[in-house]
C-alpha cells in the first residue's frame, strides 16, 4: 500500500482531513483529533495509528509492529513497513483508529459526523442510480 492508497482510505471517512505536520508527516484527523500518521520521507515507521487496549497488546506482539514513539501510552502502534500487514488489515485498523477517536468526541460533533455520513451515502446512491440510467439510456 502506498501513500496515495492510504490517503484514499483515510479521506473516505466522514469528516476526515489531512495536513502536513512536524515538517514531513502526513497527519489524518477527524474534528481536529489525529487518527493516523505517516511520514512522507522514508524513516523508521511507515504508519502510526490508534488501537484499542486489547488490540494494542496483540498488535505489538507481532513482528514489525511496535508501540508508537511518543504515543504508546495513548495506545498507538507503529507499523514499521507497508509489507508487515495485508492491505485489508491496514484498512480495518485505520477504520478502527478513526472510530476510536470519533467515540471520544463530544456528542454534538459525533452527531454532525453521522449526519454527514448519511448525506454522503444518499448522494452516492443517487449518483449511482443516475449513472445506471445513463448507461441504460433511460434518462433521455
Amino acid at each position: 500500500m502506498n501513500v496515495d492508497q492510504l490517503r484514499e482510505i483515510c479521506l473516505s471517512f466522514p469528516g476526515a482531513t489531512e495536513q502536513i505536520q512536524w515538517g514531513d508527516d502526513l497527519v489524518f484527523k477527524v474534528a481536529g483529533k489525529m487518527f493516523a500518521v505517516t511520514p512522507l520521507v522514508p524513516g523508521y515507521n511507515w504508519l502510526s495509528l490508534k488501537a484499542s487496549p486489547e488490540s494494542f497488546a496483540e498488535l505489538t506482539e507481532r513482528p514489525g509492529i511496535i508501540p508508537a514513539p511518543y504515543l504508546a501510552r495513548a495506545k498507538w502502534v507503529a507499523i514499521e513497513s507497508p509489507n508487515v500487514l495485508a492491505a485489508a488489515e491496514v484498512t480495518t485498523l485505520l477504520r478502527t483508529s478513526y472510530d476510536l477517536v470519533v467515540e471520544k468526541l463530544p456528542r454534538k460533533t459525533r452527531e454532525t459526523l453521522a449526519s454527514a455520513k448519511a448525506t454522503a451515502g444518499r448522494k452516492r446512491s443517487t449518483a449511482r442510480s443516475k449513472a445506471a440510467k445513463r448507461r441504460d439510456g433511460s434518462n433521455q
